[in-house]
């Protein structure tokens, strides 16, 4: 077997990626899929933490747009990462992975209080770990949260997963012209706006030298040769 050029990884989902073919909700088909893959790291001897999005429920940004207070909107933002992460853990458990969900904002009765040594010890002993709510703080997205979590638990490389395969110059959908990068600097990524993740996002991991990858979730078997140290989509470094 080919040993993976990683020990340990954390992996970003959108809330929007278990959309599936839905308009709301959760796809139980694109939950079971991600699962299988997640599967397939963990049983190549990868550590993998997950922080999952709400963005397929609610969005505290875009509830605030629609007049409910920011901070409000936000925390509901926060419980929506918490039910995706259990849906999520489900199926990682029907896919034979001990998983343990752990929320920033304390809700004992459904998943554990994220402590972050209790957090590396579920890693090192082989299982999935999935961080939910965020940082647990209003105005920050869970692209930050992810930045966080991967720089604590001390990954050797955060991978987030999107719709397409890698950042481009422009819009792929508009422009057929469009130029993938296959390598770019976190400052270049500020600078010309190519909302890969949010600012804060990019600016963490560039002050901790956490490195990134962007890579189309949708392609499968591509999460597991990344592991294996494929050059699968963008570097962010």
């Amino acid at each position: 077997m080919t040993k993976p050029a990683f020990q340990r990884i954390l992996l970003k989902i959108s809330g929007e990626a278990l959309l599936g073919e839905m308009d709301y909700g959760i796809d139980p088909k694109v939950s079971s899929r991600i699962a299988r893959e997640v599967a397939e790291v963990i049983d190549s001897g990868v550590q993998i933490g997950i922080v999952i999005g709400g963005g397929n429920i609610f969005r505290g940004a875009g509830l605030a747009a629609s007049g409910i207070d920011r901070v409000t909107g936000d925390h509901m933002g926060m419980l929506a990462t918490v039910m995706n992460a259990l849906a999520l853990q489900d199926a990682l458990e029907r896919a034979g992975v001990t998983t343990r969900v752990m929320s920033a904002v304390s809700v004992r009765e459904v998943c554990e209080d994220y402590i972050r040594r209790r957090a590396i010890r579920h890693l090192e002993k082989g299982r999935a770990v999935i961080f939910a709510a965020g940082t647990g703080n209003p105005f920050f997205t869970t692209d930050s949260a992810a930045s966080l979590r991967a720089i604590e638990i001390g990954a050797d490389l955060m991978i987030k997963a999107t719709k397409v395969d890698g950042i481009y110059s422009a819009d792929p959908k508009i422009d057929s012209q469009a130029e993938r990068y296959r390598h770019i600097g976190y400052d270049e990524v500020i600078e010309r706006k190519l909302a890969v993740m949010d600012t804060n996002a990019i600016v963490l991991c560039r002050d901790q030298s956490m490195p990134i990858r962007i890579f189309d979730l949708n392609q499968a078997g591509d999460l597991s040769r990344l592991i294996n140290g494929e050059e699968i989509g963008t570097l962010v470094s």
